[in-house]
């Protein structure tokens, strides 16, 4: 009990609250969906304001190249062209991680990636704007490129950022323990080298952005496809240089973002800045061109691991050397290095850790954040790294996973503190279901069964520059004219945190979810809130919105208690009634010890007015931790396990996912209908990324595959079927008991489809995509050494 105060806050005021729900728990569908499936909600692409003109940016062909010179002069000759701005307008450099700013909103004397923005226009249509682009020419000396960072590292010859010496963007090096010692006195060491592709997250919605500056008030109006509108409120104001209380960013409906929405686009920019020039507003729509040449996907990396475990199979040590493709500019990069880092101290009890990572610049569209950063490709390593050694244990996967699985309370070398955690009880439930104990080495050649697990975050306890304030800020005001609102700033990407938030005010309210509002995602209207990232919404938000229920039922109690005859503190409510919870009976016969809530909250009106609370979040931070070790803490975490069985055509190589079992510790499921759709959606990109995508660079930095035609991801044809589980759990840490559901899953479904793969063939892969033509050459070598 000690340690679950221990990651408490001073804000959340933790106590043991009941667990017996009314909104929370229930199977709501999204309260904007109907309004979604029937187009009557607006994208930012949607939206036409008064006067508004079009944006568009002309890329570079090159990947890496010196600009000598730009002349736009005959694009700003064509009849509808009323700007042109090019890197000289924007020279102040910007990033998500404001001490790693090297980015622009159009290059700067040098192109570093295929497709980088070199100049901007704006005219009265798109076909005007696009005619324009081909009349700006520019002159560069085209550079050498380099897309390997193995080969990058070693070139200090050919740097592409002068400061940065052999490519290097940032290192770092953790030491838990004695991990040299732990490996030399172990039983058995294992040491393997695995590769990790190069992906991105195909959101159906290219980013938008609709820049409107008012010269005669000196204020700009951003509607953007954004999920993190606080850091891009940020980086606006350095890059305009323009206080922050002139700008407002209005976030309409994200049509996906899984974490590619997590920077500020160059669209944001460039319509800002051509905005701002002309006096008009204007909107820049990205082509899916546009979308793959500004990333931000995951990380490509080449994972050196090296395990120990005792003679009973206890893990002893890890050794985990990782170089890591950051292609041309920082973005995420620091934050995702040490994700990596950390993501080997959990659902394992690890007792000595060493980590050695680069983060290498390479001429090749940046990656940043992906659905489970930094957590998906250690994961795909250590998880088969420990099937091998269960194999010389004479063990199953699922007894080794088990016997180092982590449990409540644990703390990890690296001080990250898990508060609350049923992996064990995921890891049961998953075998249970997909009868894996049955099947696992004995079904015929060519199908298989693999068993992986998985956690994530489930917010983060440290924001990207120093700051000590709260996290999130959540405002629930009550008064005639609309009911209950509820406001906060989170933005909801497509997994449902709008109707999550009004299910958890709903429930401390004693209302229906349906009878709450939420105004998200709008700076000048919604309160503050860090942003969408880290899986950490249900948590921050979900305290917030708590603290500002309570206070709520505070003013609404005494009101109560007054028209019952009662003291405040027999009162409670739920259903829509305040009543007594020593004598709750009026609805079931006994008049005057239950009143509607409208009615107390109309009387609480007619004396007071309006009434409006506020709560808020920060989360608990933990001292002794070493360089970039304060990445990868959380409040607290989020666990799963899969299983995938497979099918592997012998003659093709094809791989075809027949099932995945899932089950999942998200604590209190919010609104399990939502969790379900994030175990789906989880297992897609992970099933993806397995088989299937990887962004073709050629060795001169051209994307040879920068559409949704050629880039190749997995369709509802290509899904096996799912079973998804929630295990029963309740993290008294956890706002409601609930915690994250949306990143935990995709980490076990790359490792259970590889080592279903290997079940199947008795081949291991180290590499992603698991291709047919690898697949077909590996059973070939296995029959010719026959």
């Amino acid at each position: 009990m000690t340690k679950l105060y221990e990651v408490s806050n001073k804000y959340n005021n933790y106590k043991e609250y009941t667990r017996e729900f009314t909104e929370v728990g229930r199977n709501i569908p999204r309260l904007d969906g109907p309004a979604k499936v029937t187009g009557k909600v607006q994208y930012t692409d949607d939206l036409v304001l008064p006067r508004m003109v079009y944006g568009k940016i002309l890329r570079s062909p090159h990947a890496h190249a010196n600009i000598k010179s730009i002349d736009y002069s005959e694009a700003l000759k064509l009849d509808g062209v009323l700007g042109v701005i090019t890197g000289e307008d924007c020279p102040i450099a910007y990033g998500i991680v404001p001490h790693n700013a090297n980015e622009h909103a159009l290059a700067v004397g040098k192109v570093r990636n295929w497709g980088e923005g070199v100049a901007a226009v704006a005219a009265i249509d798109e076909a005007t704007a696009e005619k324009a682009l081909e009349l700006i020419k520019v002159e560069y000396e085209v550079l050498e490129a380099i897309v390997d960072p193995r080969e990058a590292v070693k070139r200090d010859d050919l740097r592409i950022h002068e400061d940065h010496p052999n490519n290097i963007a940032y290192e770092g090096v953790q030491v838990y323990g004695d991990p040299d010692k732990a490996l030399a006195e172990s039983d058995y060491v294992i040491e393997k080298e695995f590769y990790s592709s190069y992906v991105t997250h195909a959101f159906i919605e290219p980013q938008a952005a609709i820049a409107d500056f008012d010269p005669n008030t000196g204020k700009l109006h951003l509607y953007a496809t954004c999920q993190v509108p606080h850091y891009t409120h940020q980086q606006l104001a350095k890059v305009l240089e323009m206080p922050m209380n002139k700008i407002r960013i209005t976030v309409p409906l994200i049509g996906g973002g899984f974490g590619g929405k997590g920077v500020a686009s160059q669209a944001d920019f460039c319509s800002a800045l051509l905005s701002r020039k002309i006096g008009r507003p204007v909107k820049i729509t990205y082509e899916r061109s546009d979308v793959f040449a500004t990333n931000n996907g995951r990380h490509p990396c080449y994972m050196k691991f090296k395990m120990g475990f005792d003679k009973n199979g206890k893990i002893t040590a890890v050794d985990f050397n990782n170089l890591m493709d950051g292609g041309a500019y920082s973005g995420w990069g620091i934050v995702v290095l040490f994700y990596t880092a950390s993501m080997v101290h959990i659902p394992y009890a690890v007792p000595n850790v060493k980590f050695d990572g680069k983060r290498i610049f390479t001429n090749k569209p940046t990656c940043g954040a992906q659905r489970g950063l930094g957590g998906v490709q250690p994961r795909f390593a250590m998880e088969q790294l420990l099937d091998e050694a269960a194999e010389h244990f004479g063990m199953t996967p699922y007894e080794i996973k088990k016997l180092n699985a982590v449990e409540s309370g644990y703390t990890a070398k690296s001080m990250m503190y898990v508060p609350h955690s049923e992996y064990k009880k995921c890891l049961d439930e998953v075998v249970e279901k997909s009868e894996y104990m049955n099947k696992i080495g004995k079904l015929p050649y060519g199908k298989g069964i693999g068993l992986s697990g998985g956690y994530y975050i489930s917010g983060t306890s440290y924001t990207l520059y120093l700051s000590y304030k709260p996290h999130t800020v959540a405002t629930i005001k009550i008064d005639d004219e609309n009911g209950v609102t509820l406001y906060c700033g989170a933005t909801d990407i497509g997994q449902g945190v709008d109707t999550v938030m009004a299910q958890m005010a709903a429930e401390t309210l004693g209302v229906k979810t349906e009878d709450v509002k939420v105004v998200p995602r709008d700076t000048q209207i919604s309160t503050f809130d860090l942003g969408t990232f880290a899986s950490r919404l249900t948590f921050a938000t979900g305290w917030a919105i708590r603290q500002a229920a309570e206070k709520v039922n505070a003013e609404l109690f005494p009101v109560a208690a007054s028209m019952l005859r009662c003291r405040g503190d027999e009162i409670a409510v739920k259903d829509g009634y305040f009543y007594s919870i020593y004598e709750r009976h009026g609805r079931h016969g006994k008049k005057g010890k239950e009143v509607a809530w409208a009615e107390v909250v109309d009387v609480y009106m007619q004396s007071n007015g309006p009434l409006s609370c506020s709560g808020q979040f920060t989360p608990p931070r933990r001292k002794g931790i070493q360089q970039g070790g304060n990445i990868g803490h959380s409040p607290t975490f989020g666990f799963s396990a899969q299983v995938a069985e497979v099918d592997v055509d012998l003659d093709t190589g094809k791989i075809n996912v027949v099932k995945i079992t899932e089950a999942g510790d998200c604590g209190q499921p919010i609104n399990p209908m939502s969790v379900e759709g994030q175990v789906h959606g989880s297992i897609q990109m992970g099933l993806g990324q397995a088989l299937y995508e990887e962004m073709q660079i050629a060795p001169d930095g051209r994307f040879l595959n920068p559409s949704l035609h050629d880039y190749k991801m997995p369709t509802i044809r290509d899904m096996p079927k799912v079973d998804a589980n929630i295990v029963e759990a309740y993290d008294p840490s956890a706002p409601y008991g609930g915690k994250e559901s949306g990143e935990g899953p995709i980490q076990p479904t790359i490792p259970a489809i590889f080592s279903a793969v290997y079940d199947a063939i008795g081949v291991r892969f180290t590499e992603m995509p698991l291709t047919p033509e690898k697949v077909l050459n590996a059973i070939k070598a296995q029959k010719a050494s026959k």
